[in-house]
């Protein structure tokens, strides 16, 4: 039977004191709140990076004068690493009637160009130290106007007025199909996901963030860029996430936004080298993009830090849930936040609400499989319960066996990986020389926790999860247990490769 779900604000006031939830307001638009942001923080620092500090005022007077250079109405493409300049050029294209389209840094000059037409942008904003990857767009797209990131106009010019409806942002998403689209995002979008991102925790506003996320996905753009601002926060740019700890050390944030497995590896670090290394002043690690363990939200708050995991989507603005009682229920992505309906259509996630996209752009086909009846499928199988949300598959990850049994591999190898040994796995269907199937699993140790085991470490780490292997009911069992010497391949957000299901 299909369930709705509603949501209300007022389920995440609990955990903030009343004078700071109520200092959380929405706003229609990103020109309304940075309009906002300059006359309440004009003097504090919003961002810094290379070594310099810009402060809120700086920031936009120095957007100001990129504003002039711009078109209005137009889709700007926007081609930068993480850096001042980035947030420059987003600022001024969405805060000047255009839309920001958000191109990944790492892309070849040939995607470039093919991005830049398929998403019908009209110029492309771009920083010198990636010149090279306008090779083919200067040559197959000569007529597509070029705009140095570092160029300036004479004259400056203020915020322009946009409404809510109008279109924000166009972000890269893998969307429910797994190929890369641009999701398309209202100002109204932006605000709501930027909104929620200042719920479920006490110290709220004027905070220190530390940004190691790249910019070009939504999570950082959103929840690492948008809510920094949004709440007077200064920001500080990491430019290479191989100097994470150096800047942490020099910076000190009481908030990190991370995916978990640099979650992962900052904890393995502090156990290393002490709590230093995560700065003596953080108080929170917001962590989402992938499946975040319970084991990170124990250990972390034994440190004396809170780790909030959530759940979102690029087509919902980021974030859908955020969990304000990890400790409590661990297992889950928590509340989901408000101006949203929820419904389960046979354990999977359907999604309405200000937060969601406008669709895919210049993907017809694709936008109209997204939706049934104007819901958004997630994909994501899901079950709700006492009001938290919690995430036990993916729909297209189900593995059908022979017997007709269906088995969620997401909800396998929560069971594998709740000893605290156990840092990720991945149960798969696997073929045998005789071509039966079967299912395997293969898992990735934390050797730290094994510090004590004497003899075979990997004999031991395989009795232990055949224990469980028995608990679980016939279908669900593994037939053939790995121990990865190696991490598993990842994706840029850092989300483990499946293997491919067998035919």
């Amino acid at each position: 039977m299909d369930k709705i779900y509603t949501t209300d604000r007022e389920n995440f006031r609990k955990y903030t004191d009343n004078e700071t939830f109520d200092k959380i307001v929405s706003y229609g638009t990103v020109g309304e709140m940075w309009k906002d942001c300059i006359n309440k923080y004009a003097a504090l620092t919003a961002i810094e990076d290379d070594g310099k500090k810009y402060t809120y005022g700086q920031l936009e007077e120095d957007a100001s004068y990129f504003r002039p250079l711009l078109g209005e109405g137009k889709r700007a493409a926007v081609l930068c690493p993480n850096s001042y300049e980035f947030v420059k050029a987003y600022l001024a294209a969405v805060t000047s009637g255009n839309t920001a389209v958000i191109l990944p840094p790492q892309l070849p000059a040939d995607a470039v160009y093919g991005c830049c037409m398929k998403l019908g942008a009209n110029e492309l904003i771009y920083h010198p130290a990636l010149e090279e990857k306008l090779a083919t767009v200067k040559t197959a797209a000569p007529q597509l106007p070029l705009i140095n990131v570092m160029a300036k106009a004479d004259k400056p010019e203020g915020v322009k007025d946009s409404q809510p409806d109008d279109p924000c942002a166009v972000m890269f998403t893998g969307g429910t199909t797994g190929r890369s689209k641009g999701a398309l995002l209202s100002h109204r979008a932006v605000m709501e996901g930027t909104v929620n991102g200042c719920y479920g925790y006490k110290e709220v506003f004027n905070q220190r963030y530390l940004l190691v996320l790249p910019l070009s996905h939504v999570f950082g753009l959103i929840r690492n860029l948008m809510t920094s601002l949004y709440t007077g926060s200064a920001l500080y740019i990491c430019r290479n996430n191989k100097d994470m700890f150096r800047d942490i050390a020099l910076f000190r944030p009481t908030v990190l936004v991370l995916v978990p497995a640099l979650a992962e590896m900052a904890l393995m670090l502090s156990y290393k080298f002490g709590k230093n290394m995560l700065g003596p002043d953080l108080k929170y690690i917001i962590c989402g993009a992938a499946a975040v363990s319970p084991y990170l939200i124990r250990e972390y708050y034994k440190t004396g830090v809170l780790l909030l995991a959530g759940y979102g989507l690029t087509e919902s603005a980021n974030l859908v849930s955020g969990n304000p009682d990890s400790i409590g229920k661990p297992e889950s992505v928590g509340i989901p936040f408000p101006n949203q309906t929820l419904r389960v259509v046979d354990g999977e996630l359907w999604l309405k609400g200000d937060n969601m996209m406008d669709g895919y752009v210049n993907e017809p086909e694709e936008s109209k499989a997204a939706y049934e009846d104007g819901w958004f499928k997630t994909g994501d199988l899901v079950r709700i319960d006492d009001g938290f949300l919690y995430i036990t598959g993916r729909s297209k990850e189900i593995i059908v066996l022979s017997n007709g049994e269906n088995v969620s591999p997401a909800e396998v190898e929560a069971r594998f990986n709740a000893p605290s040994f156990i840092q990720d796995s991945q149960v798969f269907e696997d073929v045998l020389p005789n071509g039966g199937h079967i299912l395997a699993l293969e898992v990735v140790p934390r050797m730290p926790e094994l510090k004590g085991v004497e003899g075979n470490v990997k004999e031991y780490i395989i009795s232990e999860l055949e224990k469980i292997n028995k608990e679980l009911p016939p279908y669900q069992r593994v037939s053939r247990i790995e121990v990865r010497d190696t991490d598993f391949e990842r994706t840029p957000s850092m989300k483990i490769v499946r293997y491919r299901k067998c035919k």
